[in-house]
């Protein structure tokens, strides 16, 4: 019986070694894998631009400001009572990209959309008092005479698509948060 005791012990202790030993190493690796892991993550002031909160209340009806988001262009604009009637005249089946007004806005006084044309990806003119509007009094695209109506679809010229319309949400009635 002396001699089964023996036998067991030397055994489960090198279990138990074994047993640690490979937890140290599994630790171990991980660490020094994670260096290697972590700089995978985007850094951080990519990070602080996936996002960005706008304070809407500062812009008066027929006003529009532009916005860096992600590296472009984002024009927000706050639309008249006219502009939105307008918008919302348009048949959307008769559209080269069939888009309803209601559909690229959350609120109709407030229409936000990446500022940049759908053709060559130039920034199209009508954020500035002065700026031509092009014949549907939204913007317009002088490197090739892209017009976009007061919804900014494309109504006239080369560019394929509306203007893209971010993901954004109203925080409040005067902030947004884009991205």
């Amino acid at each position: 019986m002396s001699d089964h005791v023996m036998n067991e012990t030397p055994k489960t202790r090198r279990d138990f070694l074994f047993a640690a030993a490979t937890a140290v190493g599994a630790v171990g690796a991980a660490v020094a894998v994670w260096p290697f892991v972590d700089s995978l993550n985007p850094a951080a002031d990519t990070r602080a631009l996936s996002t960005v909160e706008v304070d809407l209340a500062p812009i008066a009806a027929g006003q529009a400001i532009t916005v860096k988001w992600r590296g472009k262009p984002v024009f927000i604009r706050h639309r008249t009572p006219q502009e939105i009637e307008s918008a919302r005249a348009v048949n959307a089946a008769d559209l080269r990209d069939p888009q309803a007004d209601d559909a690229r806005v959350q609120k109709a006084e407030w229409l936000v959309m990446v500022g940049v044309c759908t053709h060559l990806g130039c920034v199209p003119l009508g954020q500035k008092a002065g700026d031509p509007v092009g014949d549907f009094g939204g913007w317009f695209c002088p490197c090739h005479g892209s017009h976009y109506d007061t919804s900014g679809r494309i109504r006239k010229g080369p560019a394929p698509a509306n203007l893209a319309v971010p993901d954004y949400a109203f925080l409040s009635d005067t902030q947004i948060r884009i991205g």
